[in-house]
């Protein structure tokens, strides 16, 4: 397994985080990521659809599935999970490495229920330990925002979950008669003078809020001093200047999925 590995370093690894709103997909060359895309999550779609779609970024980059050398996936959508070995199988003719309990990940879990623990969420810890050692918070903005702590030894603690952002946003505009959908971004002021104001003002201090306060909950609580890292969806866009993360990493996940692959080839 050591030789067909070191035959593959030159080659492209296929990384698929199969997430609740967005799939991301990166291609790695030497450990190095070389093109990602994000694309909506849709159930219904067959592995016909999104095969033919992943060769059409392909080839908008210069590849094909002739480079892909080997294919891992990460998938917290039971549905599509098979879908995704069919589409592997199908149209890059490669058994995927599917991210499960039954991998080698380095990583020791101390939840009570371990099986409890999401794939996507062993992965970032994966890579935030492998990247920048421990302890770490990891805050991943994606349908969820999850805070999952590492401690020094790479042991996997537990964390929280809460609702995220875009769930709080489409919440209010279905549950109320006259509250609009809104662009989420940073308003120039606390106090709005529209309504649009307004709810951009609450989910983003509301949220700039929560997570500073839960962040110093969890260093309070365990006595720690620990790197900060912020991943997932838009996270990097909206809330990247937080001075409370001293790291941000946008490719967090696709890199814990390329260090597992490795790991287990």
């Amino acid at each position: 397994m050591k030789e067909s590995w070191l035959k593959l370093k030159n080659e492209i690894l296929l990384a698929l985080d199969v997430g609740n709103t967005n799939i991301t997909i990166g291609i790695f060359k030497k450990k190095k990521i070389i093109s990602y895309w994000r694309v909506f999550t849709e159930r219904g779609k067959t592995s016909d659809e999104y095969g033919i779609q992943l060769i059409n970024f392909l080839e908008n980059s210069g590849y094909s599935e002739k480079n892909i050398s080997g294919i891992v996936i990460c998938s917290v959508v039971p549905p599509l999970t098979p879908i995704m070995v069919n589409m592997a199988e199908k149209f890059f003719k490669k058994k995927p490495m599917v991210v499960s309990r039954a991998l080698n990940t380095g990583i020791k879990i101390l939840y009570k229920n371990p099986d409890e623990v999401g794939e996507d969420r062993i992965v970032n810890a994966v890579a935030a330990f492998n990247k920048y050692g421990g302890p770490a918070i990891i805050v991943d903005f994606g349908t969820a925002i999850t805070f999952d702590i590492i401690l020094e030894k790479g042991e996997y603690l537990g964390g929280v979950i809460a609702p995220g952002v875009e769930i709080s946003s489409e919440a209010l505009a279905h549950r109320t008669a006259k509250l609009p959908k809104v662009e989420i971004k940073k308003p120039e002021k606390v106090v709005g003078k529209t309504t649009i104001e307004s709810i951009q003002s609450g989910l983003y201090f509301g949220y700039e809020s929560l997570v500073e306060g839960i962040i110093k909950k969890i260093k309070k609580e365990l006595g720690i001093k620990a790197n900060v890292i912020l991943t997932g969806g838009y996270g990097e866009e909206i809330f990247g200047k937080l001075k409370i993360f001293n790291i941000v990493d946008p490719f967090l996940t696709l890199e814990g999925l390329r260090i597992i692959y490795e790991r287990n080839s």
